[in-house]
């Protein structure tokens, strides 16, 4: 039996399960493959009791999101490396191996994702993750492949393996000791960038984020999105402001913090005159939350000073902004040169 553990959040997933489990229980060699069910009050567990007696269940007695079900789910599973895997992501044979060599051959890294493309389609990159996560100087993430809404089509050109700054929580590879170390994910983000505040973390403790395009998947994700979400633009921004105050050391704080604040108010006057109210107003809630709850933010970053705030290598000392929306760079290349 491998000492890998694929554990895929469920809730009110029966359909995905139906879709997509069959790959990941017929390409995952000896892994165990476990569901994890957010409480759902659909027909998941029955299903997967009769169609997958093999696959593992863990019940939990709510609905945790994201980040708590992980967080629970994970406590009870024993393994030196857990992957998180979407319950709509379908994998590819052999998806496990490049991903085990890598955190096999560097001690230091703690958490690997392998390249992830759309389901929809499948010569595309996929909008949560793609080749592999950036960010830029003032906070902004985007991935090799994907630039804000432009994906990039698949051509070899991320079939590298590499150092990136975040991995995709949609398809994360990571040692159960670092993530039990640092204390798992963050469950105030609840869903959105608590996969970047985990990898942010794990680099301050010395730790590194890598990616390997040896391995493969397809993910339905967010690219079936509509344009405006403001769900999701709520999330997006009020964690981001989290992500920064939580993770920017001292004397970069003091001056980057105020300037992103009001890069988001002119992102939310931007949304309310292209006509998309609801995410402009989406932004100013995501903004009177972190205030209503600063001091939380506080207690959050004291806790997370025991890991200190080391220069990180790989962050992209650009603004993304500028560089899409000003000079019209559309792929990560043309960012990166």
């Amino acid at each position: 039996m491998s000492d890998t553990a694929v554990v895929i959040l469920n809730f009110n997933g029966r359909a995905l399960l139906q879709k997509f489990l069959p790959s990941v229980v017929a390409y995952s060699g000896n892994a165990r493959i476990i569901v994890a069910d957010n409480a759902s009050t659909d027909d998941s567990l029955p299903w997967l009791a009769d169609h997958h007696p093999d696959v593992e269940r863990i019940s939990l007695d709510a609905n945790l999101g994201f980040c708590g079900g992980y967080n629970k789910a994970l406590k009870q599973v024993k393994a030196s490396r857990y992957v998180l895997l979407n319950s709509d992501v379908e994998v590819t044979p052999d998806w496990l191996l490049p991903m085990e060599k890598v955190l096999d051959a560097h001690p230091k890294v703690a958490a690997v994702q392998p390249k992830i493309l759309s389901e929809g389609q499948k010569d595309h990159f996929e909008y949560a993750g793609a080749g592999g996560g950036l960010i830029d100087t003032m906070g902004y993430p985007f991935c090799r492949g994907r630039l804000f809404y432009v994906l990039e089509k698949d051509h070899g050109q991320y079939n590298d393996e590499r150092e990136i700054f975040w991995s995709s929580g949609a398809c994360m590879m990571i040692r159960s000791e670092c993530f039990h170390e640092l204390g798992g994910l963050d469950e105030d983000f609840f869903a959105h960038m608590e996969e970047i505040d985990l990898c942010w973390r794990l680099q301050r403790a010395g730790y590194r984020i890598y990616y390997t395009g040896s391995s493969c998947v397809y993910h339905v994700g967010g690219g079936t999105l509509s344009a405006s979400n403001p769900r999701k633009t709520y999330y997006n921004f009020r964690n981001g402001l989290s992500l920064l105050y939580n993770n920017l050391p001292p004397g970069e704080l003091i001056v980057k913090f105020p300037l992103r604040i009001i890069l988001d108010w002119i992102a939310a006057f931007k949304f309310i005159l292209s006509g998309t109210v609801l995410d402009g107003l989406a932004v100013l809630r995501a903004h009177a939350h972190f205030v209503r709850y600063f001091g939380r933010e506080i207690a959050r970053r004291k806790r997370s000073a025991v890991f200190g705030y080391r220069n990180l290598t790989n962050q992209y000392p650009g603004w993304v902004v500028w560089d899409f929306f000003i000079l019209g760079k559309r792929k990560a290349t043309d960012v990166l040169g």
